[in-house]
């Protein structure tokens, strides 16, 4: 296993790290196999957003008397209430669900506290300029948590904090789906010039890596597999196939990325995402891949980059598809998936089916259709 500095916190983290979401429902035993083989392969890193009570428990007990061999980055806004997954701002459930992470976790400090998701404006003025940034700044002071960080999937937000130093680490989003079909590329695509319209990554992209790098803001990675979208041909926006390799290989030659995060189930999951360690340089091209990708790759295919905005009744479209896509991929739809599904303002169900989004789209994207299914998906 190789080890990468997290920007400037002084934190070496193995490159590929332990996201633990998949485990909400599972049992003790699944949690306690993965933790000892995470060890096993020398991954030091996990990811604990989740609020429902079971996996927190499950993973302080797998922890137990080696709290010394991880580096935690712990959710601080995500809760429960009522039986479910709620992500709140208000410190009447913030500040109870974080001792509650604590207790469960059989843990005095978190390494890297991070805001939890927050991926609008509105949301991040409430949250850095209120009563909960000024609760981190009191933890950190306490050293309950030793640096504060951020998770988010919208560039633009994360540009900010990182531009306006109030995090010190992000949870950022990466992989090639997200990643490379650059925006000033749109024109160059419809035109058939698949070559120059395939040039590079989103702009809004490139900055903040760059940004990041220039600051010494670290980056982990979520969904570097695009929710195991990229494994096969008909889930592929580019109608090619990626192995694990080489997503994990993308995601980790970004600028300033430290560790891929990796969602797993099983110890032979993670088996899978550690062969990186040994891959061949041929094993971990992914551009080769890209590159010779078929153009009717993308029609009909959400790439996710918001073209289709504004919608008249507030719906943001590219997130609701990814949540679906992610979904869809499933044989049962994850709490995970589902529970962020919740927290947005403006559901599926809310579409009027104007059809504006359609006629905006650069990759024909059967967005109404969608809605409904999406819809009956989530159970609205």
């Amino acid at each position: 296993m190789r080890y990468r500095e997290l920007g400037k916190t002084g934190l070496k983290v193995s490159e590929i790290g332990f996201g633990a979401e998949w485990l909400v429902g599972g049992s003790y035993e699944d949690v306690q196999a993965i933790i000892d083989r995470c060890e096993e392969l020398g991954v030091n890193i996990f990811d604990c957003w989740m609020a429902e009570p079971n996996v927190r428990t499950h993973l302080g007990e797998a922890i137990k008397g080696r709290r010394d061999k991880w580096i935690i980055e712990g959710h601080i806004g995500s809760t429960w209430q009522n039986g479910q997954y709620t992500r709140t701002r208000d410190m009447a459930f913030v500040e109870p669900a974080f001792e509650d992470l604590m207790t469960r976790l059989g843990i005095d400090y978190l390494d890297l506290g991070m805001m939890h998701y927050i991926d609008k404006e509105s949301d991040y003025e409430t949250v850095v300029n209120g009563p909960f940034y000024k609760y981190m700044e009191s933890l950190k002071a306490q050293g309950r948590i030793h640096h504060i960080g951020m998770s988010t999937h919208n560039p633009r937000i994360a540009v900010r904090a990182v531009r306006e130093g109030v995090v010190e680490n992000l949870l950022f989003s990466i992989n090639p789906a997200f990643d490379l079909l650059s925006t000033d590329a749109l024109e160059e695509y419809r035109e058939g010039d698949y070559a120059a319209a395939h040039h590079g990554i989103a702009p809004d992209r490139v900055e903040l890596y760059k940004l990041c790098e220039t600051n010494g803001v670290g980056i982990t990675v979520m969904k570097p597999y695009a929710g195991g979208k990229l494994f096969r041909q008909e889930w592929s926006p580019f109608g090619v196939t990626l192995t694990p390799v080489q997503c994990l290989h993308y995601a980790l030659t970004r600028p300033a990325v430290a560790a891929a995060m990796v969602g797993v189930k099983t110890p032979e999951e993670m088996d899978a995402a550690v062969r990186y360690e040994t891959a061949s340089e041929e094993e971990k091209d992914y551009a080769t891949v890209l590159a010779n990708a078929p153009m009717r790759a993308y029609s009909g295919a959400c790439t996710y980059c918001g073209h289709c905005a504004p919608c008249p009744v507030g719906i943001d479209i590219a997130t609701v598809n990814k949540f679906y896509d992610l979904a869809v991929m499933q044989e049962e739809l994850p709490a995970g998936i589902a529970d962020h599904y919740r927290q947005l303002d403006a559901k599926a169900s809310a579409c009027i089916q104007c059809g504006g989004c359609e006629d905006r789209c650069p990759f024909s994207v059967p967005v109404r259709e969608r809605m409904e299914k999406t819809a009956t998906l989530f159970g609205e």
